[in-house]
């Protein structure tokens, strides 16, 4: 297990920063790709340290810590990061609907300010976002076994040593 451990707090890491950050976590809405990545890369980095070749229950194994720490991550960062820049991605999506219809622009606008900056909704969707980041990741860990893994069973056992000068068996 702790040839798997270091991998996966790698790859929970790299989904749960990566999906805090402003703008790169859009990124996420398409198919929860930082999760996905995230559990694949916590795959390439067990199997290039592995000395046998893994299974897909390690790859699912990877996933469930990797998806885990990345949930845990988004959840500990991505709220205060969202109150904080709630207001600024607010203003920038109706300045951009602005430019696309001004009469949308000024409902959406509306609309927000009567919705406010109630946490409740926002710790809602942070913990279904932390749910998906978590399915998705399981589901790059066992992707990233068949993309990564290119040993196909066990090695050979090395073979047995013969003080007499041969390589298996005994002298007779």
């Amino acid at each position: 297990m702790n040839n798997k451990l270091k991998p996966a707090l790698i790859g929970g890491v790299f989904i749960g920063v990566l999906s805090v950050i402003p703008f790169v976590s859009a990124a996420n809405l398409c198919c929860c790709l930082w999760a996905i990545l995230g559990g694949m890369l916590a795959t390439y980095l067990y199997v290039k340290g592995s000395p046998t070749p893994a299974s897909a229950g390690d790859g699912a194994v990877l996933g469930v810590i990797a998806g885990a720490m990345g949930a845990v991550i988004s959840l500990i960062l991505g709220i205060p990061i969202a109150l904080a820049m709630g207001p600024t991605m607010r203003n920038m999506i109706v300045s951009l609907m602005h430019n696309v219809d001004p009469r949308q622009a000024e409902i959406m606008r509306q609309q927000f300010e009567a919705s406010g900056d109630a946490i409740a909704p926002l710790i809602i969707q942070s913990l279904i976002g932390a749910a998906l980041l978590f399915v998705f990741a399981i589901l790059g860990g066992l992707l990233g076994v068949p993309i990564f893994e290119k040993r196909k069973g066990t090695p050979p056992p090395p073979p047995a040593f013969n003080p007499s000068g041969g390589t298996g068996g005994y002298a007779a």
